[in-house]
């Protein structure tokens, strides 16, 4: 069997289920049903209400593929599951596909902000050692 050139997640046998319920179902639930299935810090922050920005950012993605965003306090919700997002970092906008996997997340989690560390060799007097490397 091939996998897609373009595919980072391998190929699954069986539809995802989340809290054994399928996507589709749980896109049927109104928010207040589909947040007793969030874990406790998502349902918290459902629960006391969303805010307008988090609102208006889901009519955004109901209307659009594809939506810009700098909110990453949102909960990803199964209606966002197939959707393009993408999703500031301080720095850049990270593209982001949602995935079945990705529901009940944060989209800060998809957006990581900050970079891997590559630290590079020591400078000339950092070490005593150092002091023996030669400057060419």
């Amino acid at each position: 069997m091939a996998k897609k050139a373009g595919s980072k997640l391998p190929k699954r046998k069986e539809e995802f289920l989340y809290r054994g319920r399928k996507i589709a179902d749980l896109a049927k639930l109104s928010i207040e049903e589909l947040a007793v299935l969030l874990p406790a810090r998502q349902r918290r922050s459902i629960k006391r209400g969303l805010m307008k920005e988090n609102k208006k950012l889901l009519t955004g993605i109901k209307n659009k593929d594809s939506v810009r965003t700098h909110i990453r306090n949102m909960v990803v919700l199964p209606d966002m599951v197939g959707k393009s997002l993408e999703i500031y970092n301080g720095k850049s906008f990270e593209k982001v596909e949602v995935m079945p996997e990705m529901v009940g997340h944060y989209f800060g989690e998809f957006a990581l902000t900050r970079g891997r560390v590559q630290h590079g060799a020591a400078g000339v007097g950092a070490t005593r050692s150092s002091k023996y490397v030669p400057l060419k």
